[in-house]
C-alpha cells in the first residue's frame, strides 16, 4: 500500500515564517489598544479601513436606514437562513439539560447551563462581505440566551454594509459596530472608553483576526482557534473530475491561503480534477485568489485503499470535509477529526457555509483533533453545585473528606471536613487530626 503526493503547496516551514509576522503585528496592535483606547481604534481605522465616523455604533435610525437599503428578495433569502439556523440551534439547546441526582442519601450534585454574559461577534466584510457570519454567531448567542451581544463588522465601500447590518439586527444584536479587523476584535475584548469588554469573541476572520483571538484567549474566552479555511474532498470513481475541482475553488476563493485537498484512491480522478481546476481558473472571476490558494496550499493525495483515505484524512483534520464516495456512512461511523463533514455528492460546503442550518464557524489548523465547531451549547456554561441535606451524610462525606486531605497534607482542608464532623456528627475529633472511622474508633 502506498500513498502518493501528487501535488503538494507550501511546506510548513514557510507557512510558519508568515505566521511570525502576523503575530508580531497583532501584538503591537494590542498593546496600542490596551494603551490607547479609542484614540488607538480610531487611527487603526482610518488606516486600514478609510473609515473615521463621529461614532462607530450604529444608532437605531442608522440601522433602520440600513434595513431599507436591502432589496426584498435578498431580506427574505436572508430570514430563510435565519430560520434554518435558528431550528438547529433550538434542537441543539433543547438537547442540553440542567441535572440533579441524589448520588448518596442526603447529598445532592447538580450542574446548571448559565449563558456567558456578554458575547463580541465579528463578522469579516473585507473582500468578501460575510453576511452569514452574522447568523452563525449572533443568532446562536440569541437563541443561547446571551443577554449581551455585540456584533461588529468593517464598512464595506466606506459605509455599514446593509445586509450584514440585516443579519446582525434580525439575529439578535444589541449593539452593531462598524469596525474592522484586529481593532474591532482587540476594541470588544479589551474595551475602550464607548466599548465595554465582552467575555467572549466569536466569528471567523483573516489571519490578524484569528491571531488577535489567540492573542487575547484567556482574557476573554473565545469559540476557538480559527485559521484560513480549508477543504478536503474524499473522493472515488462515484464522482467526476468536474464536481470535485468546482467544490475545492469553491473554498479556495477564500483567500490567498485557504487550503484545498483531494484525497482519492482513483488516479484517473486525481489527475481528471488537476486539469479540471486549471480548466475553470481561467473562466472563475474569483481566480486571482483561488489560483493562489491552489497553487500554494492545494494537494492532491493518492491512496491505494479507503483506509488509507480515511487514515490521511482524520490525520490532516481539516475544517470542511466533503465525502463522495460509494460508502459515505463508513466514514460518517469513523471520522474522529474534523470541522464538519458533507456527505454525498448533493452535498457542498457552500450550503453549510450559506442556509443549511449548522454552523459554519468550525476549527481549522487540525484543531479538529479536539474540539467541534461553534455552535450553541459554546455560549453556554455547566456550572456545577453541590448541597448536602442531613446531618448524617454530612458527617459521612466531612470523615472521608477529612482522610483525603491529610493524605495530601493539607490541614487546612482537613478542618473544613473535621469542624462538620464535630457539628453534624457528634464525634470529638482533635483539632489537626483525621476522622477516624467510626468502626475504628470504637
Amino acid at each position: 500500500m502506498a500513498i502518493s503526493h501528487l501535488k503538494s503547496g507550501k511546506p510548513e516551514t514557510e507557512r510558519a515564517q508568515d505566521d511570525a509576522k502576523v503575530r508580531a503585528t497583532v501584538e503591537a496592535v494590542l498593546a496600542d489598544i490596551g494603551a490607547r483606547g479609542d484614540a488607538a481604534v480610531r487611527e487603526l481605522s482610518a488606516r486600514f479601513d478609510r473609515y473615521d465616523p463621529p461614532s462607530f455604533r450604529l444608532s437605531p435610525s442608522e440601522v433602520e436606514a440600513a434595513l431599507q437599503k436591502v432589496p426584498a428578495r435578498d431580506m427574505a433569502d436572508i430570514r430563510f437562513a435565519q430560520d434554518q439556523i435558528r431550528r438547529f440551534a433550538e434542537a441543539q439547546k433543547a438537547s442540553l439539560r440542567d441535572i440533579e441526582v441524589e448520588t448518596l442519601p442526603g447529598v445532592i450534585l447538580g450542574h446548571r447551563n448559565i449563558p456567558v454574559q456578554s458575547v463580541g461577534c465579528y463578522v469579516p466584510g473585507g473582500k468578501f462581505p460575510m453576511v452569514a457570519s452574522a447568523h452563525m454567531s449572533v443568532l446562536t448567542a440569541h437563541v443561547a440566551g446571551v443577554p449581551r451581544i455585540i456584533a461588529s463588522a468593517p464598512p464595506v465601500g466606506g459605509e455599514p454594509h446593509p445586509a450584514i447590518v440585516a443579519a446582525m439586527h434580525l439575529g439578535g444584536a444589541h449593539e452593531i459596530y462598524v469596525l474592522g479587523g484586529m481593532q474591532a476584535v482587540g476594541a470588544m475584548a479589551l474595551g475602550t472608553e464607548t466599548i465595554r469588554p465582552v467575555d467572549m469573541l466569536v466569528g471567523p476572520g483573516n489571519a490578524y483576526v484569528a491571531e488577535a483571538k489567540r492573542q487575547l484567549f484567556g482574557r476573554v474566552g473565545i469559540d476557538l482557534f480559527a485559521g484560513p479555511t480549508e477543504t478536503m474532498l474524499i473522493a472515488d470513481d462515484t464522482v467526476d473530475a468536474e464536481l470535485c475541482a468546482t467544490d475545492l475553488l469553491g473554498q479556495a476563493e477564500h483567500g490567498y491561503n485557504s487550503p484545498a485537498c483531494l484525497i482519492t484512491n482513483s488516479r484517473r480522478l486525481a489527475e481528471g480534477t488537476m486539469a479540471e481546476v486549471e480548466r475553470l481558473l481561467a473562466i472563475l472571476p474569483t481566480a486571482e485568489t483561488a489560483r493562489a490558494s491552489w497553487r500554494d496550499y492545494g494537494d492532491v493525495i493518492l491512496c491505494d485503499t479507503h483506509d488509507e483515505m480515511l487514515g490521511v484524512a482524520n490525520d490532516m483534520a481539516y475544517e470542511h470535509v466533503q465525502v463522495m464516495t460509494d460508502r459515505d456512512d463508513w466514514y460518517l461511523e469513523n471520522m474522529h477529526s474534523y470541522g464538519a463533514l458533507f456527505l454525498g455528492p448533493r452535498t457542498n460546503v457552500a450550503n453549510g457555509d450559506k442556509v443549511i442550518g449548522t454552523n459554519h464557524t468550525l476549527p481549522t489548523r487540525r484543531a479538529g483533533r479536539y474540539t467541534g465547531g461553534l455552535w450553541v451549547g459554546k455560549f453556554l456554561k455547566t456550572h456545577s453545585y453541590q448541597r448536602i441535606l442531613t446531618d448524617e451524610a454530612a458527617a459521612m462525606v466531612g470523615e472521608y473528606g477529612s482522610r483525603l486531605c491529610m493524605l495530601e497534607g493539607f490541614v487546612g482542608h482537613t478542618e473544613q471536613c473535621n469542624i462538620r464532623v464535630r457539628r453534624y456528627g457528634g464525634r470529638n475529633v482533635p483539632y489537626g487530626q483525621p476522622a477516624l472511622a467510626v468502626k475504628a474508633a470504637e
